[in-house]
């Protein structure tokens, strides 16, 4: 009997289906990775991860041409099978993934560089669990409007591209946060040509502590709904309560999410701006899936 063998890892909640394909022969359709994450009929998770070395995937080799380090490419799916740039949460997931048996170890302070549609992501691992240097960060221009049930009127949003695109909108108090109700996607307009995940932030009564600005947010992720955490998300809200702070607004961000705590920072790497994700990661456990399931992921791929 076919079977796939997979292992489920979380990051502040965040939950990935992660496979281990180094020669990238599996097919992973999107019907096949939506059972797979769908949390009543297949394993349940916010999105899948495929392991891949670089070398045996189109995108991984046009990469590590420029990167020659980058022996891994994560191939990332959304919790419905859509296909995505990258994830925040994710790369730190794929990071403990890759501690595993058999993948290689990343000691304190050690350095490994993963591949993603959205361009080189380093990680390394520190006392949080894993810090991922995220890259250069832009403004989308414009405020596109955000319609939600039960905030009343359309609230503007900041769009801010971190690899994937996002909308952050700025609400008045922690209770409005609290009563949001994003059973569906919101309504951006004008609407995104790829979507965006959209973001809703408050901060603290007092939001700097110590040189560390304080916020907490919710997020509805494209292709998944609203999720206990999202690591883009997360740099999003930070780079957009910074961006509003103005003038003298902290570097260093403690963001808040239902599934616990993310650090995001930004410096100046060979002068651009980098903006850095820091929080933990944790694998789940391990199992198999058989008969159909793992069968009709089981053909060959065509890279």
């Amino acid at each position: 009997m076919t079977q796939l063998a997979f292992t489920k890892a979380q990051a502040t909640g965040n939950d990935f289906v992660l496979v281990s394909d180094p020669d990238g022969e599996l097919d992973l359709g999107p019907q096949r990775v939506a059972r797979l994450c769908d949390r009543n009929f297949g394993v349940g998770a916010d999105g899948l991860i495929r392991a891949v070395r670089s070398q045996n995937l189109a995108e991984g080799r046009e990469l590590q041409a420029a990167h020659p380090l980058a022996e891994w490419f994560m191939d990332y799916r959304n919790g419905d099978g859509s296909i995505a740039e990258m994830c925040g949460n994710g790369v730190r997931a794929f990071a403990r993934f890759l501690t595993e048996p058999g993948r290689g170890t990343l000691a304190a302070g050690a350095r490994v560089e993963i591949g993603t549609r959205a361009g080189l992501r380093v990680v390394e691992r520190d006392g949080t669990g894993f810090k991922v240097d995220m890259g250069p960060w832009r403004l989308e221009g414009g405020e596109p409007l955000v319609t939600v049930p039960h905030i009343g009127v359309s609230r503007p949003g900041l769009g801010i591209d971190v690899g994937n695109p996002h909308v952050v909108v700025a609400l008045s108090s922690e209770e409005e946060l609290d009563r949001l109700e994003l059973f569906h996607a919101p309504l951006i307009d004008p609407a995104p040509e790829l979507g965006a995940n959209v973001e809703f932030v408050v901060p603290h009564d007092q939001l700097v502590q110590d040189g560390v600005g304080h916020i907490r947010m919710r997020v509805h992720e494209r292709g998944v709904g609203e999720t206990l955490s999202c690591g883009t998300g997360a740099v999003a809200s930070a780079l957009a309560v910074r961006y509003w702070a103005g003038a003298g607004a902290p570097d260093a961000w403690s963001v808040g999410v239902p599934g616990g705590v993310l650090q995001v920072t930004v410096a100046t790497l060979e002068g651009v701006e980098h903006v850095f994700l820091a929080g933990p990661a944790e694998i789940a456990f391990t199992g198999s899936v058989e008969d159909e399931l793992a069968s009709e992921l089981a053909s060959p791929a065509g890279l």
